[in-house]
């Protein structure tokens, strides 16, 4: 039987003599002319001596070494190539964030939005930080739910997305052959085991409910006097003032400004339902915009043809739906920023007269059929002009208790049309 075991990390320590010192079991140090040492893993196929470098002695260990050279020997005996093996394991050494963003180039080119593409690898970067620097072949179902558990209980809808959005990864790593064996993220027969059961959809819309409109105008006060250098309170500002989507706001650029009318042309590939949508912009909105202008170091004389209005933090990317809520959790409200478009709902149905398909044109909702649409766009852009300084007058009043405002008072009109 062949002797193992047979240095001591004395011997490594102190071996200066040029030449290869057998340890047994095919792994030996190597020391080299100018004194570098190295150990390496030698066997026999077909006759045939091989050589395989295991890594520096001066950073891997005695210990660790035997340990390298009996996997490898393992390899041999089974009938593989342990250089090859090693090759295979770097190949499949991706980090999930390389693969999300190969898998997107891969599955997304189908993808008609834009601003789909970016949120689709924003969201990931954002909530599944944790999973980044790891290798898709080590993640496993714990490493999915410590991403899913913290969105869980607050928001699961966002949680349920980023599962799915996970599961295309990992499938597409599998079908890359860069992971094997089942899919940490897929919902059936596992993760729906291990978060436990959503609410109903319908008590999930409740548990965001909208902040009563009576409650606005104390709210946009303390918004307002946020000074924030990462403009979050000035884009969820705007966004509440014009009744936008918040991703209809993140992606806004300077093209879509029309400074001479003060509108806000939202091109129909941004919209959900495909539509141009004008946005008529209140005073105070208008002031959000000028503050911008000023930021980014232009005015109305000089206005950027590109860019957008409320970038990130870095590399002129848009913000994400966690700076508004993070603004929304600094303000120790429990609520969505897409709530706000209730609460503007139902301030203009119940405080005002304005008709009710005016307001749901404010929404951006589809509103009868084309033709009675196209008409209703063009004829009710000068009363959703109203309709909006109207909704920034009232949240722009003072916090008091009795907060019903005299309809004429609000409208400086009796009867708006549609």
């Amino acid at each position: 039987m062949r002797q193992i075991h047979k240095l001591t990390a004395a011997q490594v320590k102190h071996a200066t003599k040029p030449g290869r010192y057998s340890d047994g079991g095919g792994l030996y140090l190597e020391v080299g002319d100018g004194g570098g040492k190295s150990w390496i893993f030698m066997w026999k196929r077909n006759r045939r001596r091989r050589c395989m470098g295991l890594g520096s002695a001066h950073t891997i260990s005695l210990v660790t070494a035997r340990e390298l050279a009996k996997a490898a020997a393992e390899a041999v005996n089974a009938g593989r190539d342990p250089i090859a093996d090693r090759q295979k394991a770097r190949h499949r050494a991706i980090t999930f964030a390389a693969a999300a963003e190969q898998c997107r180039a891969d599955i997304g080119a189908k993808w008609k939005a834009e601003r789909y593409r970016q949120n689709w690898l924003s969201s990931l970067t954002i909530h599944a930080k944790r999973l980044a620097n790891k290798t898709v072949s080590e993640i496993t179902n714990d490493h999915v739910e410590q991403v899913m558990r913290p969105l869980w209980s607050e928001q699961p809808d966002l949680a349920l997305r980023l599962r799915e959005r996970i599961e295309q990864i990992l499938d597409w790593a599998k079908a890359k052959e860069y992971r094997d064996g089942e899919n940490p993220a897929r919902w059936k027969g596992n993760l729906k085991y291990r978060m436990g059961a959503l609410p109903p959809k319908r008590e999930r819309v409740e548990h965001m409910a909208a902040l009563p409109y009576d409650e606005i105008p104390t709210f946009m006060a303390k918004l307002r006097a946020i000074d924030d250098s990462l403009h979050r309170a000035r884009a969820l500002e705007f966004t509440i003032l014009t009744a936008a989507r918040s991703g209809e706001t993140f992606w806004a650029t300077w093209d879509e400004i029309n400074f001479a009318e003060k509108l806000w042309v939202i091109p129909k590939e941004r919209m959900k339902k495909r539509k141009e949508h004008s946005v008529p912009l209140s005073a105070r909105a208008w002031q959000i915009i000028q503050g911008q202008l000023t930021a980014q170091g232009y005015d109305e004389k000089n206005p950027p043809v590109r860019g957008l209005i409320f970038p990130g933090a870095r590399d002129e990317r848009p913000m994400s739906n966690t700076q508004m809520l993070f603004m929304l959790q600094r303000l120790g409200v429990k609520l969505t920023v897409h709530g706000f478009r209730s609460t503007f709902r139902d301030w203009a149905g119940d405080k005002t007269i304005f008709p009710r398909d005016l307001i749901e044109f404010a929404l951006a909702h589809r509103v009868g059929d084309a033709t009675e649409e196209a008409y209703r766009r063009r004829d009710a852009l000068e009363k959703r002009h109203k309709l909006m300084e109207d909704w920034a007058t009232y949240c722009e009043r003072p916090a008091v208790t009795d907060n019903v405002i005299p309809i004429s008072r609000m409208s400086g009109n009796s009867e708006p049309a549609a």
